[in-house]
């Protein structure tokens, strides 16, 4: 049974093997960072970031967050469906509309309430 294995073992030994000895070289022969206040900042893209410790998000970065979880989650659940349909039958046609219609319900609401807005 081991024997099965002994390829796919010894393929993660080699590799872990190299990526140590390359830290380790890396260590040894590398430049060695000199620590000061300006590099411990933070940048996005290059830029100097100008949002500091204490900065809250806004509500609508989290509900577009969410928006992008909940559609997330519906491709997951409408992709076994949408494969098989012939094999689930009516049912699960039927089940599946349902279950976009309360999807489109909701997207309703965040779209009134101005979810989707960039402000």
């Amino acid at each position: 049974m081991l024997s099965t294995y002994a390829p796919a073992l010894i393929f993660i030994a080699i590799g872990a093997a190299i990526g140590i000895v390359f830290g380790i070289l890396n260590k040894l022969l590398g430049p060695s960072p000199r620590a000061n206040n300006h590099k411990a900042d933070p940048y996005e893209s290059g830029m100097p970031s100008e949002i500091k410790q204490g900065f809250r998000f806004g509500i609508s970065f989290y509900m577009i967050a969410i928006l992008f979880l909940l559609f997330d989650i519906e491709v997951l659940f409408l992709y076994p469906i949408a494969v098989e349909l012939r094999a689930f039958g009516t049912f699960a046609l039927l089940e599946m509309i349902t279950f976009i219609v309360l999807l489109l319900v909701g997207f309703g609401y965040v779209w009134r309430r101005g979810a989707l807005s960039w402000k």
